[in-house]
């Protein structure tokens, strides 16, 4: 792309910027961390700013009210979205609610999600659900943990539970089960491209090598996400069969699959959706919905744990709200603001999208007084915006008491200093899932368990350095040891 001159939009021009190098532009300035490159950047620079990722023209927001302005005001016309080249297949992502550019096929899938997957009536049915994945979550922890002598991978328990949660809501089933070899296989080829997307790939910066695929990454993560289709599509043929029949699961609750299939347009169209686009919806929820609830809990649990003090507070919480040798149910979340609160604290610190997905300027538009080119690449910095310190009083500390009180920011798009899951039209459009699977997915442990850090480490040795794959996680993954809560003068 040709670097625009300085007054190709009347008087405007690009937000200032860092200087950059040809071919590369400003690349190696991303260091490891580049939330925190760009943060610093943004120090010099302010809070709208450019920088050249190769040839990739991309405009960095990092702050509140630059935020405020780009999804009340240029809501629409930053709508696209950039397509990483491990994520381009054949076809052009139309079956994609992540990938697929704004348009009316993007339009009817985001009312799908939302008047279907993710409606309150939809949630509710499969609240049984999402209490069983945990309950079994628990139940392995306690039986890896051996009765406290221990030490297990926190993160990897949470994202078998997530994905067996995922199962059920799509195919009634869990995947991850000793007499589903199916399942397993699609776990494994998930992962690895869950690993492969969140690799750097030089050919997304530089347009000569998409079309070598330097480093392989496209071409293998296209692989595993063929083998992922043919297996999803196994599950896609049982189910059409057993609906041709006639038959179906006595009792069984229509999940995602039956919505998918059985879907034939909204008002007068006349639309099927092609078992290649099921798919992709399917391998998206899937890709979507691990890694980032992973991401949350691991990163909650780890901050608990590096702050004793708050851990005894939510836990009292917990344990003086649910009586002893109960479980906690979607119920009693209500009444448990503190959970609620840390939840929030951590996903202000550490957002599982440290720069949401990006957007993509569909059109060539002004913000701030600053030329936007056709095509350029958005990066809201949600990571800086969530420890800026003219909006957070500490922002580096670990306090979920900033959000009880008086101070009831939400995550759902409305307060622009705290948008972990976006706003406007390209929000996560499954907030109302996280919102009930996250509390209690902490909270059961939390109950449950109290939890010491593996092989003696201090909390002040505590390892809270951040990397990025596809969502940013620990970079070295939470070890603890779950010791089985004993309640004092409950029946043995």
């Amino acid at each position: 792309m040709e670097k625009p001159s300085l007054n190709v939009y009347g008087q405007a021009q690009l937000p200032p910027g860092p200087r950059w190098l040809p071919i590369v532009g400003n690349m190696f300035q991303l260091g490891l961390s580049p939330q925190q490159s760009f943060a610093k950047l943004a120090g010099i620079h302010g809070p709208i700013m450019t920088i050249w990722l190769g040839s990739m023209c991309s405009v960095v927001i990092s702050s509140n009210e630059v935020a405020r302005d780009m999804f009340k005001n240029h809501d629409a016309v930053l709508a696209g979205r950039k397509i990483l080249e491990a994520m381009k297949g054949e076809g052009n992502n139309e079956g994609s609610m992540i990938t697929a550019q704004y348009g009316q096929h993007w339009r009817m899938l985001r009312r799908l999600s939302t008047t279907e997957f993710f409606a309150a009536s939809r949630l509710d049915s499969f609240q049984g659900v999402r209490s069983r994945c945990i309950d079994r979550m628990v139940q392995f922890v306690e039986e890896a943990g051996r009765n406290g002598t221990q030490a297990i991978d926190v993160g990897r328990f949470v994202f078998l539970m997530a994905f067996n949660l995922l199962g059920n809501l799509m195919f009634s089933k869990d995947l991850l089960d000793p007499k589903s070899e199916k399942g397993a296989k699609f776990f494994y080829h998930a992962g690895k491209v869950m690993e492969l997307t969140g690799r750097p790939n030089i050919a997304d910066f530089v347009p000569i090598f998409k079309w070598f695929d330097p480093q392989g990454i496209r071409r293998n993560a296209q692989f595993h996400v063929e083998r992922a289709f043919e297996i999803a599509s196994g599950f896609i043929r049982e189910r059409m069969e057993t609906m041709e029949n006639g038959g179906s699961d006595e009792g069984k609750k229509k999940d995602f699959l039956d919505v998918l299939l059985e879907f034939r347009g909204h008002n007068e169209e006349t639309y099927r959706f092609s078992s290649k686009t099921i798919n992709i919806i399917i391998f998206e929820m899937f890709m979507a919905g691990t890694d980032t609830t992973t991401s949350i809990l691991e990163w909650a649990m780890a901050e608990l744990l590096h702050n004793p003090k708050e851990l005894e507070n939510v836990q009292a919480e917990i344990r003086s709200t649910i009586e002893p040798n109960n479980k906690l149910e979607e119920k009693d979340i209500d009444n448990l603001p503190y959970l609620k609160a840390v939840i929030k604290e951590a996903l202000r610190l550490h957002p599982p999208l440290p720069f949401l997905v990006p957007h993509m300027a569909m059109d060539s538009c002004k913000m701030q007084g600053y030329y936007i080119p056709k095509e350029t690449q958005i990066l809201v910095n949600v990571w800086a915006i969530g420890r800026d310190p003219k909006i957070w009083d500490k922002p580096l500390n670990f306090k979920p008491e900033r959000f009880l009180g008086s101070k009831m920011v939400d995550y759902k798009g409305h307060h622009f200093e705290f948008i972990p899951f976006g706003s406007g039209r390209r929000m996560c459009p499954a907030v109302p899932l996280a919102s009930r699977i996250l509390p209690l997915a902490l909270g059961s442990l939390l109950y449950a368990f109290d939890w010491v850090l593996a092989d003696g480490l201090k909390v002040s040795d505590m390892d809270m350095s951040e990397k990025i794959g596809i969502t940013l996680r620990k970079s070295i993954p939470l070890r603890a040891i779950p010791l089985p809560h004993k309640f004092k003068g409950a029946s043995q």
